[in-house]
């Protein structure tokens, strides 16, 4: 009876903070071979990489650059300009991963749960990003700008990590 007593109140604490896990940050660690790398710009696959990774990878070269635009992508996957989701919605679209522009809050239920072995999404109410082959391809890096690669870390407060089935 006594047990009773106590694991009742246990059990409501380990309901209570076992989802308040944190997503650690992303961190750009090089792995030669399995990690991409950025040049001017533009970011290169590792020669590691299937295919279908190399074709995210072409994706994102295509709209980095582009300008920041809120609401940009989602109306159509071209455009002239590209918020988070819009960005992330291209290079999924771009490798059939993705039929129609997804929102960032959306994307906290895409594919599956966790880190990908190539690709991960990192998605929180109102912000996402993609890490494709290590590499960070983000809107949010540095102030409002599009699209661009980079290997900055970044902070993931109550992100989800999510990952395209298979990759």
């Amino acid at each position: 009876m006594r047990v009773r007593f106590y694991l009742l109140p246990l059990l409501a604490v380990l309901l209570l903070f076992g989802g308040c896990a944190v997503t650690p940050p992303y961190v750009y660690h090089y792995i030669p071979g399995r990690t991409a790398i950025v040049a001017n710009g533009l970011a290169y696959a590792p020669p590691a990489a299937p295919q279908i990774v190399r074709d995210a990878i072409t994706a994102g070269n295509e709209i980095a650059g582009m300008p920041y635009r809120y609401g940009g992508g989602h109306g159509t996957f071209y455009d002239t300009g590209y918020d988070c989701s819009g960005a992330t919605s291209y290079v999924l679209h771009a490798i059939g991963r993705l039929r129609s522009p997804t929102t960032s809050t959306a994307f906290r239920h895409y594919g599956e749960s966790g880190y990908g072995r190539w690709i991960t999404l990192y998605a929180r109410r109102g912000h996402v990003f993609l890490v494709i082959a290590g590499l960070r391809f983000d809107t949010g890096w540095d102030g409002d700008q599009g699209p661009r690669w980079t290997t900055r870390s970044r902070r993931n407060d109550s992100a989800v990590l999510r990952h395209p089935s298979g990759l």
